[in-house]
């Protein structure tokens, strides 16, 4: 059981990895020449793909914890 959870805990690492990396970027060039001042405090809610990858990153960040949690309790129990 321990291998396993450390197998899908290895696998959670490269795709939370490849998830962040698909993001794409909120800066463009104008805004980094003015030093962003006027963006500051607007909210933008995020839509298509980038929405998608939010969620799937969310998600993918949630299965991370829960199965360390799980490995922490089966290396605890084992000892």
């Amino acid at each position: 059981m321990y291998s396993l959870v450390l197998a899908i805990l290895s696998v959670l690492c490269v795709l939370i990895i490849i998830a962040v990396v698909m993001q794409p970027t909120k800066t463009n060039a104008a805004s980094s020449l003015s030093g962003g001042a006027e963006e500051l405090f607007v909210r933008r809610k995020s839509r298509g793909f980038e929405a998608f990858m939010q969620r799937v990153t969310m998600v993918l960040l949630v299965l991370f914890f829960v199965a360390a949690i799980i490995l922490m309790y089966l290396t605890y129990k084992g000892l």
